[in-house]
């Protein structure tokens, strides 16, 4: 059973049986222990595939499955048909008598799960889209043909089609530890029009007035792949929904994609067979755009416009090579025009990586003018924040896919527009910067998940949260005032706040407000954990460390979670019990502000402070209303004593001999404490929102002076809904304020400012005799006057 599924299924029988209810149980009052160990009791155990550490252990495997296929493109009937031999290696140790492959064009079957269980909203309105694509599906059925599937010694294999997955019978079992199976497939599947259906892969034509007639294709999940058999799940063959992505094998690729004679190709690898489909003088600009330091054409906007007015007769076949990726995707059609540079990666052991753009003349002067660049920036930007860029190019499409992701080539959407007076191309701000963030996050998912190979199927945080954490490093780097849709604290507090949420640790396809949910929370999450709980250093070296070890590997969540506290050296379990399993949101509000001054030896001082303190308070209001009317100890002089007549704030004899005989029983260093002139302010907190967090605390001392002393999460560990702060200084406080730098998404901000009066109070200093007897209550071994009454200073 996968984790979510079984996550789900411990909460059922959580919520259903008493006595399977939490392992440590509480029964009197409401205590919670918001920081008990995950380890053990939500985490897996550690084996020696993975170790307790969060690293692969001494025994860690995982498969390798090398392909070589080819494909052609009908540009007329939009059909893709293609042939594929297949080399599976089995590094597990088991002997394995089947093999499930992934057919993702099956959830364009109209019987398909994805399509037989999709929702729409309770409405009486209906989009003008949603027609479209209900009436193409009624004519149009897209899913894969699968028309042979062949042994090693090319005799049919018994095979079975499951929604989108497909299995194959083997002849005998491919032996554990290193045994080999080869195979070949023979399959087609029609093209998608992207945008009618939709989806992550299809082609778009530019028809109608004044359009060219040419398309774009986009190549995805276009060819059957090697599901996952991994040491923690077994085979991985969940049917494809849509939501959840992908998890896959890494191997060598070799595929030859035959296309019409003037089309450009973009894929996954490296280019083998430049000779055959390119002109000499494109032959000298690539080799020529090796070395550039900024863009240049490849294939010019004019050498594409020009292609775009005719039709070749014949066809092409480009051929490209990649070696340990997890995947291919491709892209081709006559109007690309490409540019291309390189970018060097000094600290890399392959330095030099060549940076490319394919896009037609719609994409203008946008995409000339950032596209190649923003990969360029993210090589940089993510190099440092994981490991250099391992592959040798990285390629941006523009088409009809906003935006996907595939090992070294992405799709991205972002166009300009048509100026409506001049019939120019020209692009709006927030064009150009939804190009630049699009392309940095799309490049951006080469390192999580393309190469760190997550499981996107069951944990959409683990790419999309990480990556879009890094998309919002690389566009503060881009443009310190960038609009960041997401990584900023302050922006996720209205979704946190939201009834129709589920934790992140929920199965991809499961997920409620996908984009909040797997994006923006878990970025949010990792920037508050890199700037307010961990600090820089140690959030930087830990996230490292855990890229390095998962590098080409498949981690876990919980890879993740030890590996960043075995790095970092900070217990982090109640961060992950609150971002990643919980719906909590923040909300600290500071509820009151209390001066204390210390009663010092000096009696008179004190009562003339204790006298000051009684006249500063309001007078009772039946008092004030009873003015006028004669109380009875005014009217009858016989009731009054020695206390009436008795200043209450008058030092008495009895006790000076009290002071001194408390003095008398305390060591020098104790009998200090009666001189401290600092004030000890108490700061009370209320956890309203349930998620534990640290208190970043403002305070604004008379002198106009400010300070924010950071209160770490622990303060929460005996109350994680009230808790007393106190904080010792020479200085007079006049305002305080939580969270002045909005970085832990506090959701109501009217609570975090203190407007109340600073209410002073005079603080008595405990009897040290009946200090240490209420210590020895609670087993606290002390000896008769070892006690320090003073508090330890605190840290600013």
């Amino acid at each position: 059973m996968s984790a979510a599924p079984r996550l789900a299924l411990i909460a059922l029988l959580l919520s259903t049986t008493p006595a399977l209810a939490d392992p440590i149980r509480q029964t009197k009052g409401d205590w919670q222990d918001k920081f008990r160990q995950l380890e053990g009791e939500d985490w897996p155990t550690p084996t020696d595939y993975r170790n307790a550490s969060g690293a692969p252990g001494y025994r860690y495997w995982q498969q390798k499955v090398d392909y070589d296929v080819k494909v052609s493109l009908n540009e007329v009937t939009k059909v893709v048909t293609g042939t594929e031999t297949i080399r599976y290696r089995n590094n597990s140790p088991d002997a394995l008598p089947y093999l499930w492959l992934l057919l993702d064009q099956n959830q364009y079957k109209r019987s398909s799960i994805a399509q037989m269980t999709q929702t729409v909203p309770d409405a009486t309105s209906i989009s003008i889209g949603e027609i479209r694509r209900a009436e193409a599906m009624k004519t149009w059925e897209g899913g894969f043909t699968i028309s042979a599937v062949r042994g090693p010694d090319g005799q049919p294999l018994a095979h079975r089609v499951t929604d989108t997955l497909l299995r194959i019978e083997l002849p005998q079992p491919v032996a554990g530890n290193g045994g080999e199976v080869t195979l070949s497939i023979d399959w087609s599947f029609p093209m998608a029009e992207q945008k009618v259906v939709d989806g992550r892969s299809g082609y778009e034509c530019f028809t109608g007035q004044g359009e060219d007639g040419n398309c774009i294709f986009e190549g995805a999940q276009w060819f059957p792949r090697l599901a996952v058999y991994s040491d923690y799940e077994g085979w991985h063959n969940k049917a494809f929904l849509d939501a959840g992505e992908f998890t896959l094998e890494f191997g060598d690729y070799k595929v030859a994609l035959t296309v019409p004679a003037d089309h450009v190709v973009s894929a996954t690898g490296v280019l083998q067979n430049p000779d055959q489909v390119l002109t000499a003088t494109q032959r000298q600009r690539l080799e020529a755009a090796k070395s550039a330091t900024a863009p240049m054409y490849i294939v010019t906007p004019e050498e594409a416009l020009a292609a775009e007015r005719g039709r070749a007769s014949g066809t092409k076949t480009w051929t490209f090579a990649a070696q340990n990726v997890r995947d291919f995707g491709w892209a081709s059609s006559r109007k690309f025009a490409w540019d291309a540079m390189n970018v060097r990666q000094d600290y890399a052991a392959n330095p030099n990586v060549m940076a490319m753009s394919f896009y037609p003349k719609e994409a203008r002067p946008l995409w000339d003018a950032y596209s190649t660049k923003a990969i360029a920036h993210t090589i940089d930007v993510y190099g440092k924040f994981a490991f250099p860029y391992p592959y040798p190019v990285a390629q941006s499409v523009n088409g009809p896919v906003g935006g996907m992701e595939y090992p070294m080539i992405t799709f991205n959407g972002p166009r300009p527009v048509k100026d409506a007076k001049t019939g120019q191309l020209t692009y709006t701000e927030r064009a150009k910067t939804g190009l630049i963030g699009v392309v940095i996050h799309e490049v951006g998912h080469d390192w999580f998940p393309m190469i760190v190979n997550s499981d996107e199927r069951q944990w959409t945080w683990m790419d999309e949260g990480l990556n879009t954490f890094l998309q919002f490093q690389a566009e503060k780097l881009w443009d310190k005032d960038f609009p960041s849709r997401r990584g900023e604290p302050k922006d996720i507090a209205e979704y946190m706040l939201s009834d129709n949420q589920v934790p992140l640790m929920t199965q991809s396809d499961s997920v409620l407000q996908f984009g909040a949910n797997g994006y923006g929370k878990p970025a949010t999450a990792l920037t508050i954990l890199r700037e307010t709980v961990l600090g820089r250093e140690l959030f930087d070296r830990a996230f490292r460390e855990y890229a390095a070890r998962w590098r080409f590997k498949r981690p876990t969540p919980y890879d993740f979670f030890r590996t960043m506290e075995e790095s970092s050296g900070v217990d982090l379990d109640w961060f992950w019990r609150g971002w990643f399993y919980s719906t909590d949101h923040v909300d600290i509000a500071l509820d009151k502000v209390v001066e204390g001054r210390i009663a010092g030896g000096d009696l008179e001082a004190n009562a003339r402070e204790r006298r000051a303190l009684a006249d500063a308070e309001n007078t009772s209001l039946t008092v004030r209303n009873n003015a006028g009317q004669r109380t009875v100890t005014e009217r009858d002089p016989s009731t009054r004593d020695f206390y009436d007549r008795q200043d209450r704030f008058a030092v008495s004899p009895q006790q000076r001999r009290d002071l001194a005989e408390k003095l008398a029983k305390l060591t020098p260093e104790e009998r200090a404490a009666f001189q401290v002139k600092d004030k000890f302010y108490r700061f009370s907190f209320r956890n309203i929102g349930g998620l534990v967090m640290p208190i970043p605390l403002k305070l604004t001392y008379s002198d106009n002076t400010t300070e924010i002393v950071r209160i770490p999460a622990e303060v929460w560990r005996y109350n994680p809904k009230a808790v007393t702060w106190q904080y010792v200084t020479g200085k007079t406080i006049t305002g305080a304020e939580v969270d002045p730098l909005l970085e832990i998404a506090d959701a109501d901000r009217s609570n975090n400012v203190y407007r109340g009066a600073i209410r002073p109070v005079v603080l008595e200093i405990e009897d040290v005799e009946d200090l240490e007897n209420r210590m020895k209550d609670f087993d606290v071994q002390v000896k008769p006057g070892s006690l320090q009454t003073y508090p330890a200073p605190v840290a600013k």
